[in-house]
């Protein structure tokens, strides 16, 4: 069975049970700073988890795209991955413990759905804390279904027990569904859930019952709600006998990509352990990156955040790249658009940006690899007559500061040569650097204003009119990146893939001259933030609301207005005393960012 029949199969069962199909969401989570990307299926559907009612009902399923960053160093290995698929089915306080697993078990066993035999199924469930009791409740469950005593294993918090997508939100037991792949076990105890390798998890069960509380409570849910999430990559693996995910038709033509464009060519997968290690990095932080870059929500490379992971996956690729002897990793990107068009059209509605981005990152990265890798080995031997082989933090921090090479690649190059790098002296030097930066550079304001001078309210007020004649000139993707405002001047950063033209500004500028002098009302209204979205309020993307939100609106009404955001304030009552918007400079933040500096000159 191959990944589109998992998925098709998947989606028809649950559907075929009640369930309606809802699509996917993005990988950039809405209204979340506490994670960088969309980590599991569960993660888009947490209000509805937390008992808001779903449009679509109860019963719900889909197919999530999504990314983890802790193990991008043990990528590589035949297992590990960034980027992956989850398959998920939902009961939003319909179907609760019993339910679920009697069609998890349908699911798995039926010759009509994957037909794996009884006999090759284990199972774990939660062993009880001083949160939560022992799961029996699972566990009967599964016993009545023909899973013998001890193919049922119970198993402690960090095994059993999923928690919040953040640091806090629903979360709960969970009850895991093994494979029996044919390994002798590794001793009397091995079971499900052993790390031998004898069992491989295929499926999960959340159930969950608890919300976890800012100050780390565990509360019971008012609306009992499951979650269950089967991997498509791992359970492929598994339904087609392969050691690797790799191994799959998943990552067979980004495989091939990557072997079509290695110099010299004529090299088998599979030869060579240091150099199927370097294919498998290339494989799969091309096929996360592409999808970040692909995304409804694309994000550009940059220093910070999440746009920083996709730089580091990028220039992870790049790197290993060229001991191949690879020019170009876009190639290898287009495999990856053409393998998942299917299922994700936005990839190909994306290519060309998916590709040239890419490109544009590969170009400015070599530049950097060649200074940095240079400046590496003209330490190299002071570095090797050190007995502890220890690369102190503040030379790892020059190549970071002075050349742009990132830790993480000088750990790695380091690493190639024997060499340890002082990770906690680069982190210090590291934060001072963080603390000056920030210093100089001012404070960045979001959903409120610091400075509730006159002129930064007012400057604050014409982001607003800014960020409206933005999209009205540019197009509705433009969307505030951020913005810097003292009682001088502003600084608004946007999403767009180029410079604006002359006229461009000039349209923009008269837009916003010709709001301010309408002397329109600016009022405020609070309201849920769905309430908000419908009335055409625009949010800041990453930032993070309650459940009542500020709306600020200028215009002549709620219904006839130019300009409705959801926002902190302050802004002025009126837009006539704001004085003449100019715009002083446009140029580019980060790639596919740019940012304008304007003021607003004295009325005459």
């Amino acid at each position: 069975m191959n990944s589109e029949e998992l998925r098709s199969k998947y989606i028809e069962f649950f559907v075929r049970h009640g369930h309606a199909r809802i699509e996917g969401k993005s990988l950039i989570p809405e209204n979340d700073p506490t994670v960088l990307f969309t980590t599991a299926g569960m993660h888009p559907l947490v209000p509805y988890l937390l008992g808001e009612p779903h449009p679509a009902g109860t019963r719900l399923v889909d197919y999530q795209k999504c990314i983890r960053t802790g193990d991008i160093d043990s990528v590589g290995d035949s297992s590990h991955l960034t980027f992956f698929e989850m398959l998920g089915n939902w009961s939003l306080g319909d179907y609760f413990k019993d339910g679920a697993i009697k069609m998890s078990f349908e699911f798995l066993t039926s010759p009509e759905w994957l037909g794996i035999p009884l006999e090759k199924l284990g199972v774990t469930v939660f062993a009880g804390d001083e949160n939560a009791p022992r799961d029996e409740e699972s566990a009967a469950a599964w016993k009545g279904l023909g899973i013998p005593p001890e193919r049922i294993r119970y198993r402690p918090k960090e095994d059993n027990w999923w928690g919040p997508a953040g640091s806090t939100g629903p979360c709960g037991p969970d009850s895991e569904m093994f494979y029996d792949i044919g390994k002798e076990p590794c001793g009397p105890d091995c079971g499900p859930g052993c790390s031998c390798g004898k069992w491989l998890e295929i499926w999960n069960d959340v159930f969950m019952q608890y919300n976890k509380t800012e100050d780390g409570a565990y509360e019971p849910l008012a609306r009992k709600c499951v979650d269950t999430g089967m991997g498509i990559e791992r359970t492929v693996t598994i339904l087609n006998g392969k050691k690797s995910v790799y191994d799959t038709e998943i990552f067979t033509p980004i495989i091939s990509a990557v072997m079509s464009v290695m110099n010299p060519g004529g090299y088998t997968y599979g030869d060579d352990d240091r150099r199927d290690r370097s294919i498998r990095i290339i494989c799969d932080h091309v096929r996360s990156s592409t999808f970040v870059l692909g995304d409804p929500k694309a994000l550009s490379p940059s220093n910070v955040g999440a746009g920083y992971v996709l730089r580091r996956l990028i220039r992870r690729a790049v790197r290993h790249g060229r001991k191949l002897g690879i020019e170009s990793l876009v190639p290898v990107a287009q495999a990856v658009v053409d393998k998942f068009t299917g299922p994700y059209p936005e990839l190909a509605a994306n290519r060309d940006s998916i590709l040239g981005e890419l490109r544009r990152e590969e170009e400015k990265f070599l530049e950097t690899l060649q200074k940095g890798e240079h400046e590496f080995e003209k330490l190299l031997p002071n570095l090797l007559k050190d007995p502890k082989k220890l690369m102190s933090g503040r030379l790892a921090f020059k190549l970071y500061d002075t050349y742009g090479f990132p830790i993480e690649l000088t750990e790695e190059v380091a690493l190639e040569r024997g060499l340890r790098v002082n990770r906690a002296e680069f982190d210090e030097a590291f934060k001072k650097h963080q603390e000056l930066s920030k210093a100089q550079g001012g404070q960045v304001f979001k959903g409120g204003l610091v400075d509730q001078g006159e002129m930064a309210v007012k400057y604050h007020t014409a982001t607003h009119l800014l960020h409206r004649a933005l999209r009205m000139v540019l197009g509705d993707h433009v969307a505030q990146r951020g913005s810097n405002i003292t009682a001088e001047r502003m600084r608004f950063d946007f999403s767009h893939p180029a410079p604006m033209t002359v006229q461009e500004l000039k349209k923009v500028e008269d837009i916003v001259n010709g709001q301010i002098a309408q002397d329109l009302p600016v009022t405020m209204e609070v309201m849920s933030l769905d309430k908000a979205l419908a009335a055409g309020a625009i949010a800041l993307f990453g930032e993070k609301y309650e459940s009542q939100v500020k709306v600020y609106t200028v215009g002549k009404s709620s219904a006839d207005f130019f300009s409705k955001e959801v926002c902190g304030g302050p802004h002025v009552e009126r837009t006539g005393g704001m004085g003449r918007f100019k715009i002083q400079k446009e140029q580019s933040s980060s790639a596919g960012v740019r940012r304008i500096r304007a003021v607003l000159e004295p009325a005459g």
